[in-house]
């Protein structure tokens, strides 16, 4: 991940090639993949990689079983130590007032955590005094079947694993909350089809959010971005208008993830 606010003639391109590597490399199986492999999903030539991965091998970034490359134990180690949230929230932010400026209602972005939810990292606000979405929010989680970003966590899991993850009947929140487990199965369908999740009235009275998926480059979903606001302000013929917004903010957004210098 290159710093964007820096020169581009900054950049360490080898570097940048390696951290590519790296990328591709987790996106692979857990039996890792051939040099070959991983130097066309890259983008970069095979002796090229082929250098790079023996350097990494040799700090303990990658490891080798037989011609396979994995990820390495100091990788590993490394991670242990690493804010997950804090660098991606500091990248986000500026982006995420934008949204909220734009329709002056609440903007929130959120990640898996490894217990199947959903954490908000990071939000912004409107100028709006009065809001239905309590501000100051980060570190909160939603319930997956009655928020915008819990659905789309949801469609994004197998069948089975949402059944091994919800009871099969649901708690109720607001008028219209889903408590039939099949029923929001079908609604999921949706979400999986149409590319974002929605709620009205099932979370909160009065409440419209829209939630939209992250991905990496390997299609993984990383975060969730949701837009709230009450109905009366923000009602569902703004839908449209927010989607494709918000769709430019999540491209936006990945660029500022992963942005990296052209292959060379």
């Amino acid at each position: 991940m290159s710093d964007a606010s820096g020169p581009a003639d900054m950049t360490n391109k080898s570097l940048t090639k390696g951290v590519r590597l790296l990328r591709e490399l987790a996106a692979q199986p857990r039996s890792g993949a051939t040099v070959t492999t991983l130097a066309k999903a890259a983008g970069i030539s095979r002796p090229t990689a082929f250098r790079l991965l023996y350097s990494l091998e040799q700090s303990g970034l990658v490891d080798r079983v037989d011609n396979n490359y994995i990820l390495g134990w100091e990788l590993a180690r490394l991670g242990r130590y690493a804010d997950p949230h804090a660098g991606l929230a500091a990248r986000a932010q500026p982006l995420l007032q934008e949204l909220a400026d734009r329709f002056n209602e609440s903007v929130t972005l959120s990640v898996p955590d490894p217990r199947g939810g959903v954490e908000l990292i990071a939000e912004a606000a409107g100028s709006h005094v009065v809001s239905i979405v309590p501000r100051n929010m980060v570190g909160e989680h939603y319930p997956l079947h009655a928020s915008s970003t819990g659905k789309v966590l949801l469609a994004d899991m197998p069948v089975e694993q949402v059944l091994a993850l919800l009871p099969e009947r649901l708690e109720p929140y607001a008028s219209r909350t889903i408590t039939d487990r099949a029923i929001l199965l079908k609604d999921l369908e949706q979400v999986r089809e149409q590319g974002y999740g929605v709620i009205d009235n099932e979370l909160e009275e009065e409440l419209l959010s829209l939630a939209r998926p992250i991905r990496d480059s390997s299609g993984t979903l990383v975060a969730i971005l949701a837009l709230d606001g009450p109905r009366y302000r923000f009602g569902r013929d703004r839908i449209p208008e927010a989607l494709q917004e918000m769709r430019s903010i999540v491209d936006r957004l990945t660029e500022a993830f992963w942005q990296d210098s052209p292959p060379a």
